[in-house]
């Protein structure tokens, strides 16, 4: 009887510090919950049971419970009742998780949108696609490619795929659920649309990328000359190579967690960490320096409606992505880490203007070199560029090493090969090893003589 009282204490013990420990835990997952249950209802249109059988259903957050409520276009989550969360819909803007600033959102400006409909197809307007028959395609080999990367959805998770070849798109495929109007979560996608409003500042001569020092605009003067971060520039954090801290650990309660699922003010986070190495020395991926990039951004605005207005009117809806919606957090700042959604010819159109060098039908947006600037290597193991990922290192063996592509969390890709005139879409929930992009790809290529 007495070792079947100490092991039951024992059980009891161990139950209560496993609680204690994650007990701070229950925050990020209700957050996270919430927000992701939020923003796929009310931007995607898609329905809460979905989202709670595949979206949410992912170790950790599928402890949450999550409820949905459609005329206050709010959705609230918690953990066996403890640590509740409610992200709530702000038209133009996104959802965002409150912190006690519920007051202050339904005052928030939105960004003007300006749709330029014509009767061009596909990429430059949006009535259809042209029929067009390629003599050098195999048409039979690229749907095997679409069968491969739709195959085994218990574990690829594939949910769209595109392939738009010199211009035009030779091979579509949805999961059921999904449509080419459907709006995609890209994630880190995010980061290199973030990225390219930089490229477009410097091509209007608004801003220079290697003397920009953002830590010299100290609001106090007795600072200026005595912080070491004083020599970082906009190049060091559009390449990740500021030598900021930064801990970018989403499984547990890290800077990046913390950020996304705490913070009103997401921009703050990366400005506030130390020197950990000395700048355009050790690359070092940060959701946070995209963010505080965001912040930067903002700064060269007269005002709040200039800043939220100029990706629409100078990027976004310039080349017709239309269904793009850049979420801000509660300070109103785009979250330009994590939270860009559009639809996935629209996430095409993005690829096809890198393609094109920043050409959109005869309408520069950024310099030709700003492709060169993006694609060169980072580091050494040439797989990163400026806010782009590289396959210069041959990450990719069957990949042609020109191939720069945008990645965002669980499997969101946007591949561009240059030397193909190939811009290549898939999005899913899942990445490597069970979406093999190299497989894809060269399925994809394979097609093309």
């Amino acid at each position: 009887m007495k070792i079947f009282k100490r092991i039951v204490l024992v059980v009891l013990l161990l139950v209560i510090g496993t609680a204690i420990y994650n007990y701070p835990k229950l925050n990020i997952i209700s957050g996270y919950a919430a927000k992701n249950m939020a923003s796929s209802v009310f931007i995607a249109d898609r329905t809460a049971a979905s989202v709670t059988e595949n979206d949410n259903n992912v170790p950790l957050i599928k402890l949450a419970k999550v409820s949905v409520d459609e005329e206050a276009k709010t959705a609230t989550a918690s953990v066996f009742g403890l640590m509740e969360r409610t992200a709530v819909y702000r038209e133009g803007l996104g959802c965002v998780l409150l912190n006690g600033e519920k007051s202050s959102i339904q005052k928030g400006i939105r960004p003007k949108r300006v749709r330029n409909d014509n009767d061009l197809p596909f990429p430059y307007g949006n009535k259809g696609t042209v029929d067009t028959v390629f003599s050098n395609v195999d048409y039979a080999q690229l749907e095997k490619a679409l069968d491969q990367v739709f195959s085994k959805p218990e574990t690829r998770k594939t949910r769209t795929a595109l392939v738009v070849y010199k211009g035009h798109i030779i091979g579509e495929r949805y999961l059921d659920g999904f449509t080419k109007d459907t709006p995609i979560l890209g994630w880190s996608m995010t980061k290199s649309i973030l990225a390219t409003l930089y490229g477009i500042l410097a091509y209007q001569g608004k801003i220079d990328i290697d003397t920009y020092k953002p830590f010299k605009e100290h609001p106090d003067p007795d600072l200026i000359g005595k912080d070491p971060r004083e020599g970082i520039t906009l190049d060091h954090l559009l390449r990740m190579q500021s030598g900021l801290a930064w801990d970018e650990d989403y499984g547990s309660i890290s800077d990046v967690t913390q950020m996304l699922f705490l913070e009103s003010d997401m921009t703050k986070a990366q400005g506030q960490t130390e020197i950990a190495t000395p700048p355009n020395t050790v690359r070092n991926y940060s959701s946070g320096t995209t963010n505080m990039l965001s912040g930067i951004l903002r700064k060269q605005f007269a005002d709040h409606q200039a800043y939220l207005d100029f990706p629409y009117t100078e990027l976004i809806d310039k080349i017709g992505m239309h269904s793009m919606l850049l979420e801000t957090d509660l300070a109103g700042n785009f979250v330009g880490s994590s939270y860009g959604w559009a639809n996935t010819r629209d996430w095409a159109k993005f690829g096809l203007l890198y393609l094109n060098k920043g050409n959109w039908n005869g309408t520069p947006i950024f310099d030709p070199s700003w492709v060169d600037y993006v694609t060169t290597p980072a580091d050494a193991s040439k797989k990163a560029g400026a806010h782009f990922w590289l396959n210069a290192g041959g990450k990719h063996p069957d990949v042609p090493r020109d191939m720069f592509s945008v990645n965002g969390y669980q499997g969101q890709r946007i591949f561009i090969i240059p030397s193909k005139d190939l811009v290549v879409v898939r999005t899913g929930l899942a990445e490597a090893p069970d979406f093999d992009a190299n497989a894809f790809l060269s399925e994809v290529l394979a097609a093309i003589r």
